[in-house]
């Protein structure tokens, strides 16, 4: 597996990642101001290509997916869509945190809370991971 921040994702899903981008809902659009410009103290990319998918927001540094989810998740098959693409997203090392529209657009502060509290337990993870390689190598592996 690519170890990039977007494992290996074509150039077909670059291309739809900048239409999303472009093609926001309200609640997209009320996150991300929350979101953006390093707000909550990592840096948070919008429509993120991760190998075939697109994360609705992606923090590369912690391997955290943030998705808000609208109505059309409720759906049995997009739900086990969902399921799936968890599944192989956490095979990444990556975590996932989902929010639903109406969370949003109703409960911005919890929501914003959740995810602060979500970027601090992947830090302290990270923080708490035991060095890779001894003080004998010269640099970190590869």
């Amino acid at each position: 597996m690519s170890t990039s921040m977007h494992f290996g994702a074509s150039k077909t899903i670059f291309q739809y990642a900048e239409i999303l981008r472009n093609k926001m809902t309200d609640a997209e659009k009320i996150i991300w101001e929350k979101l953006c410009n390093k707000q909550l103290g990592v840096r948070i990319r919008r429509q993120h290509p991760i190998w075939v998918y697109i994360a609705d927001y992606y923090c590369h540094e912690l391997k955290l997916v943030i998705e808000i989810d609208g109505g059309i998740h409720l759906k049995k098959e997009k739900r086990e869509y969902d399921i799936d693409r968890e599944v192989i997203l956490n095979e990444f090392g990556i975590e996932i945190i989902r929010f639903r529209n109406d969370q949003v657009l109703k409960e911005l502060d919890t929501v914003i809370e959740r995810i602060i509290e979500k970027i601090e337990e992947l830090k302290e993870k990270q923080f708490l991971k035991p060095n890779q390689y001894t003080k004998a190598d010269k640099s970190p592996p590869v």
